[in-house]
């Protein structure tokens, strides 16, 4: 049986415990409410983007544009958004075992006598599982979530550009956790290369916006080779705040976890302490009577 003061240096290390996982849940609600305005605030320019990357596409072919044609798919790029620290729940782990079916199912698809899937990875946590994996990894990017900025999103783009350009894979995928409240994140997997049709669509209906007739200078084909680049920094930018903002609501759900676990135990070994100590001033008292009856009944 413990003793009294193991108890009470048991009690003394959670309730220490406690303070660090509170303002761990503090710290990462002053940045979820960062991350969540953060997602707000691109939501208006995604919506113009999307309407007039939608009308221009009906001027022009969108198979001359090497982002936009699709072709025969030999290998992939799958894109693994992790975080860079644990203590965020199953945030971490559920996304990789995601990704590790993911990527089975692509080994499966592709063609024989190709490559396995080729894997970028954001985040540490999922560099480090798959590097112990022995996976293909293209890229990694580590340590962008301290201090997240869309010239991150940019760098990503600018490799992943090169590399479908030179034919070094033929399609690319994302798998990320998408942000849905404090206490729900959804994996979500998309595709970012070729840009599927549907990516393109806006908020509005396409032929009501097709109605509208609009004059482009230099000319609507120009114009696609600039916005395309464009679409894609400011989807994986979306995708990187997502993300950041899932991670934050899964810490602070964890933190919260935490405290609520460590206010029981405290509870319970508080219980446990004074029925110890009880139990231990009961046994004083009888030593104490049978002593004081022992010297009486020899007087």
């Amino acid at each position: 049986m413990a003793t009294l003061r193991e108890i009470r240096r048991r009690i003394t290390g959670i309730r220490n415990t406690q303070k660090i996982t509170k303002a761990m849940q503090m710290v990462a609600a002053s940045k979820l409410r960062r991350a969540q305005g953060a997602i707000v605030s691109t939501r208006p320019y995604a919506r113009k983007m999307g309407e007039l990357l939608s009308h221009l596409v009906t001027k022009v072919d969108p198979a001359l544009h090497p982002l936009l044609a699709s072709r025969e798919v030999e290998n992939v790029l799958l894109i693994v958004v992790t975080a860079d620290r644990g203590l965020c729940g199953p945030f971490n782990s559920n996304l990789i075992k995601a990704a590790a079916q993911h990527l089975v199912a692509l080994r499966a698809g592709q063609l024989e006598g190709t490559t396995g899937p080729l894997l970028l990875t954001v985040g540490k946590k999922g560099a480090d599982h798959f590097r112990k994996q022995g996976s293909r990894i293209y890229a990694k990017h580590v340590g962008i979530f301290i201090d997240l900025d869309f010239s991150h999103a940019r760098t990503i783009v600018n490799e992943i550009e090169r590399g479908y350009l030179a034919r070094e894979f033929d399609k690319v995928e994302v798998i990320y956790n998408e942000f849905k409240s404090v206490i729900q994140q959804r994996i979500v997997i998309e595709q970012l290369l070729p840009i599927p049709p549907e990516e393109l669509k806006g908020p509005r209906d396409l032929h009501a916006l097709a109605q509208v007739e609009h004059i482009y200078e230099p000319s609507s084909g120009e114009i696609i080779d600039a916005l395309v680049p464009r679409h894609l920094n400011f989807q994986m930018w979306r995708i990187l705040l997502e993300s950041n903002a899932a991670e934050q609501g899964a810490r602070m759900t964890a933190m919260d976890n935490a405290s609520e676990n460590a206010k029981e135990l405290i509870r319970d070994l508080t219980l446990k302490f004074n029925n110890a100590r009880q139990a231990a001033i009961t046994k004083e008292l009888l030593e104490i009577v049978s002593g004081a009856n022992a010297l009486r009944r020899a007087g």
